[in-house]
């Protein structure tokens, strides 16, 4: 059995009516979002992963965007409860699967709500940002689920972007990634390497030490490369007129199965 599995969510149709909230609305090629969707989920295969395809949610237009739905723990679930009402019918396919694959579930409840891309796991520590999708009733409930697990909560404000990883992610010793102009509140991190592009903030660790990283940020490509990671680009460019990213795509669950 593969040690490290990823839930994903095939693009619907309705994937060009998806929200933006920080950024102006362009075309979206459904039919190009597609391959490139394919592309990503070959690209995690390829590095070791098993794919798990949730089942579609095709009247939800962002439901390709599989991390806000879920927070992974150790072996505990926690069902978000999206703060864009139009995405809350998407956790129900997602609660399935993970319930399929022996995970312990909880959930957060009203008046609380959760966007999966608003945490951020650094080893132990969770970070959780506190903004426009995630409320304060969402961050203290993530805290009663993870606290009494070992974990140590942070919360983050987010005011300039959609979600906190939409401005952060880490490397695998710990580092936070940040496009700065995007950071409400860099000193909250221990270590921050500021990065030149967007893009370059969002990172998925594929294991083995290598990164994959969306196409679009290759000045942050050169500097990772020449810090002695190994990068590996994938194009993303119609998720990412959505404000979507590499981390949005898939739901790691590498602690489940290490």
């Amino acid at each position: 059995m593969p040690s490290k599995k990823a839930l994903v969510r095939r693009p619907g149709p309705r994937l060009a009516e998806g929200l933006v909230t920080h950024i102006e609305r362009t075309t979206v090629d459904v039919g190009l979002a597609v391959e490139q969707w394919e592309a990503y989920v070959g690209t995690l295969r390829a590095h070791g992963w098993e794919t798990i395809e949730v089942d579609p949610a095709d009247d939800c237009p962002d439901s390709v965007f599989v991390e806000d739905t879920v927070v992974m723990y150790r072996n505990v679930a926690l069902i978000a409860r999206p703060g864009a009402e139009s995405r809350r019918a998407e956790t129900f396919g997602v609660e399935e699967a993970v319930a399929r694959l022996g995970c312990s579930v909880n959930w957060i409840w009203e008046p609380g709500t959760l966007d999966g891309g608003d945490v951020l796991k650094v080893g132990d520590t969770v970070y959780v940002g506190r903004g426009g999708r995630t409320n304060a009733a969402g961050v203290q409930q993530l805290r009663a689920a993870f606290e009494p697990l070992g974990a140590r909560v942070i919360a983050v404000p987010v005011s300039k972007v959609l979600h906190l990883k939409s401005a952060v992610t880490a490397l695998p010793d710990g580092t936070v990634l940040g496009h700065i102009p995007h950071v409400d509140r860099p000193s909250l991190f221990p270590r921050v390497l500021a990065v030149p592009e967007e893009s370059g903030a969002h990172v998925v660790l594929l294991g083995g030490g290598k990164l994959l990283m969306a196409s679009s940020a290759p000045k942050t490509r050169e500097l990772l490369t020449d810090l002695g990671h190994e990068v590996v680009p994938v194009d993303i460019g119609e998720f990412e007129k959505l404000e979507g990213c590499v981390t949005c795509l898939s739901v790691r669950l590498r602690e489940l199965y290490a």
